[in-house]
Parts: structure tokens; C-alpha cells; sequence
């Protein structure tokens, strides 16, 4: 029998949540899926704790190292259901997830991404909610009017918190295996440029950013990010993603100033029309070593519980 969502886990090295994570998904109200772990070259005892569940709808596949991108894509090919839904090894899901996900796609049929809402856990004792800047409401249900202009502060799609029509895939494309970081926001940009996006009024899942190695806390020189020449066309024809990809655009280049490319970040710079933030304005003309010193601060008041951005 084909069950209604394929969930998708990649795993690398996450002994210490694998456990927690797939009971997440077993724990779940809605019980029509099968579980994809696509193990991507763990070194540690990942694989070993996931073959230790024995329920029947979880397959545990093995791969080489080749990143989070290979390991998704596996898992879409692999995919019988009729909806995708992504979990990352270390993320968790509250028992709604999956049935808050199939109301929702039977209440707004014909959309390209379905979402629901979800926290960050930020550090230990630290979780927080996620502001959607006012243009959709928290007990708001529906499609998204504009979805780029409501991920400003925080993404409406977050890799964990959401689904995917496998026939979408199928025709705007999987993970981008060229990009290291932010091949997830690659992804839900095309698809969101021609689709609509619908948003659940609640909170089914736990982003846990207290231990992801993201953009911030690695170096980005070693990154393979996105190019966001490929969106030029369409930036020309919608103002709301115009001003999104500048928002990653002063992002990325704030990071290349902070690791010293000074010449990349500039490149970056020239491609924004959008208004700056007076604070980014300020961080634009500080010396790296500063910068780098101003960062290892954030990360700490962000362990302490005290989250802020400086995009806004």
C-alpha cells in the first residue's frame, strides 16, 4: 500500500539525536508514512542507533559522504508517498506534524509548499518563537499573499517544518548538490517564484539551532553558496523577491567581510538596490578582526538565551 507522506531524513553524524528524532516521527498522530534515512557516510554510531528501530515503514539507506543536498535527493527518489516531508537528523516533531500538514494540503490543494509553523531552540534552556514581521498572523491559516516578504526576519519554509508534492520536485527540480550552504533556500525559491505557499495556524516542530553548524558559525569561505545571478529574470518582475535575495545578498556579505574577503563582499554590495540597514551599514565599514570579535559575542548572548539580528 502506497502510505501518504515519505519522510526524508539525510544523517551525518548525529548519534546523539537520531534516537530522538525518528521517535519524533513515530510518535506521530497521522500514521500513513514510511521513514527514509539515507545515511550519507556517518563515522560515528549514527547508523548503528538507526538500524536499531524495527518498525516496518523505516528503511535505513547507505551512501559515501556527499553531503545533505545527495543524501535528500536519494530520499526523494526513493519516495513513494504522495507528499515529502524533509526532517533533519537533529530536529524534532510534535505528535500534529504530519496531521496538520494533511489538513492542510486537503484544505489548499494545488500549492507548491506546505508549511507549518515551528520554534528554534537556541540554546540549552532557550526556545523562541518565530516572528513572521506582521504579514501573516499567528492563528492565521491559508495561502501566503507574499511569501517572500513575510520570510524576511524568519523563513515561512524551513527545511524541517514543511511539505512537498512529489510531482513539484519533479518539476521544478531537488536539492542543488553544487551548493553546501543554503541549498535548502534554493530549492523553496524556485518553487515559491511559481507556486503558492500555504502556512498551518500551528506549531508542529522544533528547529534545534543550538547545534547545527550554520552560515554563522563556519567559516564561508569554505562554502559553496548560492548564485543568485540565476534569479535575476525573475527579481525583475517581483519587487518582494527582489528584496529578499538582497537581504541574503548583505548577509553573505557581511560573513565575507568577517572572514576578510573583502573583495567578494563588495561584488555582493554592488548587486543590491534594496534600502540597507543602518546597523549592516555600520558592520560594512568595521575591520574583520572586530567583526570577528562581534560575532564570537552574538554566538555567546545566543547560548545565554538572547537572540538578535542585524538585518533590521
Amino acid at each position: 500500500m502506497t502510505p501518504f507522506f515519505s519522510v526524508v531524513i539525510p544523517l551525518y553524524n548525529k548519534e546523539n539525536f537520531i534516537e530522538d528524532t525518528v521517535n519524533s516521527v513515530l510518535n506521530q498522530s497521522f500514521k500513513d508514512f514510511e521513514v527514509i534515512i539515507v545515511n550519507d557516510g556517518s563515522t560515528d554510531e549514527s547508523v548503528l542507533k538507526a538500524n536499531r528501530f524495527k518498525d516496518q515503514r523505516i528503511c535505513v539507506y547507505n551512501q559515501e559522504n556527499a553531503g545533505a543536498s545527495a543524501a535528500r535527493n536519494k530520499g526523494i527518489a526513493l519516495a513513494k508517498g504522495s507528499l515529502i516531508a524533509f526532517l533533519d537528523a537533529d530536529d524534532l516533531w510534535l505528535p500534529n506534524h504530519l496531521k496538520i500538514l494533511k489538513n492542510l494540503y486537503n484544505d489548499f490543494p494545488n500549492c507548491g509548499l506546505y508549511c507549518s509553523r515551528y520554534k528554534t531552540k537556541i540554546s540549552r534552556n532557550k526556545i523562541i518563537k518565530n516572528d513572521l514581521t506582521n504579514c501573516v498572523e499567528d492563528n492565521y491559516k491559508g495561502i501566503v499573499a507574499d511569501f517572500f516578504k513575510a520570510s524576511l526576519k524568519n523563513r515561512i519554509a524551513h527545511t524541517s517544518a514543511l511539505a512537498i508534492p512529489k510531482h513539484i520536485l519533479s518539476k521544478y527540480g531537488v536539492f542543488d548538490v553544487n551548493i553546501s550552504s543554503g541549498q535548502d533556500l534554493d530549492l523553496w525559491i524556485r518553487i515559491a517564484a511559481h507556486c503558492n505557499v500555504a502556512i498551518s495556524n500551528e506549531i508542529t516542530s522544533i528547529y534545534r539551532f543550538e547545534i547545527l553548524e550554520s552560515l554563522s558559525k563556519t567559516n564561508i569561505l569554505s562554502k559553496k553558496l548560492i548564485d543568485f545571478k540565476k534569479f535575476e529574470s525573475l527579481e525583475k518582475t517581483n519587487k518582494s523577491l527582489k528584496i529578499f535575495l538582497d537581504h541574503y545578498r548583505l548577509e553573505y556579505a557581511i560573513h565575507y567581510r568577517v572572514f576578510g574577503s573583502i573583495s567578494k563582499s563588495e561584488e555582493l554590495l554592488k548587486e543590491i538596490t534594496s534600502d540597507i540597514h543602518l546597523k549592516s551599514k555600520i558592520l560594512l565599514k568595521l575591520p574583520p578582526k572586530l567583526l570577528q570579535t562581534l560575532l564570537k559575542v552574538k554566538h555567546y548572548l545566543r547560548k545565554k538565551g538572547i537572540d538578535f539580528t542585524i538585518y533590521h
